[in-house]
C-alpha cells in the first residue's frame, strides 16, 4: 500500500479550465471549470443531455474542444505517453468487439501498452468474471460489460479513473461492489471521476458533487450538503402506521398519509426514522429518503 500511495503523486489530478464544446449550433459543454483531485471520489451529477458524457469524451481527448483545456496530470491526453498507466476509462461498453472473449479483448489492450498477462488474470479476478474469462463478450449481460469495462480501465494500475454512468446494467450486488472499488481506488490516493443523473447513487458514492446543466456548472459542493439541499421527504411503508405517525409528530415531523398506502415523512432523515421505529418495535416493510429533482432546484 505505501510503495502505490508513494507512485500516485499530487500530479494526479485532472483540471478543466474553460472548456467548450460547440456541435454545429449547439453547445454541449459551456465554460465548465473544475478539478478533481486524489484521495477523492468527484461526482458530476446531471440529468441526460447535461453534457456529462461529452465532459468526459474531451477530457480523454476523443473530441476536441471548441475552446478551453483539459489536463490529466498537468498534460493533455494526447500527449501521454502509454496513456493506460496513467488514465483508466470506463465509458461506452456497447462498443466492445462481441466476437471476442473478455481474455483475448483485455490482452489486445494489454499488448499496445506495455502490460503483461498476469496483470490481465489480476484484473478480470478482481471484477468477478474469472468463472467467464473464455466467454464471448457478445454473450454477456449488460452487468458483466460493465465489470469487463472496469477491468479495462483497471488494467495499467492507473492513478486517475474515469467512469461514466457506471452503474447501469448492474444488480445491486454489482452496485455495491463498484461503489466500495471507487471508493477503495480513492483511498488509496488515486482521482477518482464518476458520472451518474442518480442523485441517491451519488450521495453513497462521491466525496464532491459537481452539478452540471446544458453544459455548466450550477454548484460544487460535498455529497452531505447537495443531499441536504435536495432531500424533500421519505417514505415510509408499515403495517403499523397509526403507531408511527404518533411516534414521528411527537418527534417534530410532518407525516402525511399516501393515497396508496404508506406515509410520507418530514422533517427526519431516514436514520432517525428507522432508530424511532426499532426503539418503539414498530416494523418497517419500505424506508425511501426521496429528492427534488435537479431540474425542480436549478431551472
Amino acid at each position: 500500500m505505501c510503495a502505490r500511495l508513494a507512485r500516485v503523486s499530487i500530479a494526479s489530478m485532472i483540471e478543466v479550465r474553460e472548456l467548450t464544446k460547440d456541435y454545429g449550433q449547439e453547445r454541449a459543454v459551456n465554460r465548465l471549470s473544475f478539478t478533481a483531485w486524489p484521495g477523492a471520489v468527484t461526482g458530476v451529477l446531471g440529468s441526460n443531455g447535461a453534457g456529462k458524457s461529452t465532459t468526459m469524451r474531451l477530457i480523454l481527448g476523443l473530441d476536441a474542444p471548441t475552446s478551453g483545456t483539459a489536463l490529466v496530470n498537468g498534460q493533455r491526453y494526447a500527449t501521454i505517453d502509454r496513456p493506460m498507466h496513467t488514465v483508466g476509462a470506463l465509458l461506452d461498453t456497447g462498443t466492445m468487439p462481441g466476437g471476442r472473449s473478455a481474455t483475448e479483448h483485455l490482452r489486445c489492450l494489454a499488448e499496445g501498452n506495455g502490460i503483461g498477462r498476469l496483470r490481465v488474470a489480476e484484473v478480470l479476478d478482481e471484477v468477478g468474471l474469472s468463472a467467464v474469462t473464455g466467454k464471448r463478450i457478445g454473450d454477456f449481460s449488460a452487468g458483466m460489460r460493465q465489470r469487463l469495462g472496469v477491468a479495462s480501465a483497471l488494467l495499467g494500475d492507473p492513478g486517475v479513473l474515469l467512469f461514466d454512468e457506471p452503474m447501469h446494467g448492474l444488480d445491486q450486488e454489482g452496485i455495491r461492489w463498484l461503489r466500495g472499488l471507487m471508493r477503495s481506488l480513492a483511498a488509496q490516493g488515486r482521482t477518482v471521476l464518476v458520472t451518474s443523473k442518480h442523485m441517491s447513487e451519488m450521495a453513497l458514492t462521491a466525496d464532491k458533487m459537481l452539478v452540471i446543466r446544458r453544459g455548466e456548472l450550477i454548484t460544487e459542493t460535498s455529497a452531505r450538503e447537495l443531499t441536504e439541499r435536495l432531500r424533500r421527504d421519505v417514505f415510509v411503508r408499515s403495517p403499523r402506521t397509526g403507531g408511527l405517525t404518533r411516534v414521528l409528530t411527537g418527534m417534530g415531523a410532518t407525516v402525511r398519509a399516501e393515497p396508496g398506502g404508506g406515509l410520507l415523512v418530514t422533517g427526519l432523515d431516514a436514520w432517525r426514522i428507522a432508530s424511532a421505529a426499532a426503539a418503539h418495535y414498530i416494523p418497517i416493510q419500505e424506508l425511501t429518503p426521496r429528492y427534488r429533482s435537479l431540474e425542480d432546484t436549478w431551472t
